[in-house]
């Protein structure tokens, strides 16, 4: 009895899908069955939704009174048609802001100095010799005549020779060249290989200079939100940058 119920229960289900396919017209079939009342419904309820939302807006923008402030509408952006708070902009580079969490004042201050003693070494190592072997400042030499300016020649004036006449360091005279012998390296090969280590050392030198300038500001920072917790009165006077803390004025007040 259970089979023979289940077959007719198939049979009628077979028996709707032939007769909706049936009534749907031959030009329509390529876009599939027809909408039935359960799709419709889903549908309108939908579509009555939207307009009764509509209908609230419409009244609530018309019963708003047009002259009524609220700081929202200069603290707002439109964004693909969606007003959005604007977000403060950070003026704290990442690496600041995860030192400033994560790092006391103090390991700040042990790290800045080391890292300045650091510094005072390599000066002293490099002697500030440019890493091209040229020097930013100039040197004017002064003569009387014109016949002199256009005889004038730099390795004769030096008392050096030619080869030695471009290099602001260890320029030795005519003179030293004669009387000791050529001391350190002199294969092309090396030059350029001591050359390449020395550049190497300046930019070194340039990266710890930097580091000790962001650990010094980071420092400053620290700093200042630790004198804000301070409950005295006091005055934003210049926002807070990424090369330097926020600065505030404080209220005078007579410590007994």
């Amino acid at each position: 009895m259970s089979h023979d119920w289940l077959g007719m229960k198939e049979e009628k289900l077979f028996l709707d899908l032939d007769l909706s396919a049936s009534f749907m017209p031959a030009a329509r079939k390529k876009l599939g069955l027809l909408e039935k009342k359960k799709d419709y419904r889903l549908r309108a309820d939908d579509y009555r939704k939207k307009q009764n939302a509509l209908r609230a807006l419409q009244k609530k923008a018309l019963d708003k009174n047009p002259d009524e402030f609220y700081f929202k509408m200069i603290r707002t952006q439109l964004r693909d048609g969606v007003h959005v708070i604007k977000q403060p902009k950070n003026e704290a580079t990442p690496e600041q802001m995860k030192l400033m969490r994560t790092q006391d004042i103090k390991y700040v201050e042990m790290k800045r100095v080391a890292e300045a003693k650091k510094i005072e070494r390599l000066k002293s190592e490099l002697h500030l010799l440019d890493a091209e072997g040229k020097s930013p400042n100039k040197h004017v030499f002064f003569l009387d005549t014109k016949k002199e300016v256009q005889e004038f020649d730099l390795a004769t004036h030096l008392d050096t020779v030619p080869e030695l006449v471009d290099r602001v360091y260890n320029r030795p005279t005519i003179a030293t060249l004669q009387k000791e012998t050529l001391k350190g390296a002199t294969d092309p090969a090396h030059l350029k290989k001591l050359a390449q280590q020395r550049k190497n050392q300046y930019d070194l030198l340039k990266q710890r200079i930097e580091r000790e300038k962001a650990m010094f500001v980071v420092a400053q920072k620290i700093q200042t939100r630790k004198d804000l917790l301070d409950k005295t009165h006091k005055v934003k006077v210049k926002k807070e940058t990424t090369n330097g803390p926020a600065i505030y004025k404080f209220k005078f007040q007579r410590k007994r």
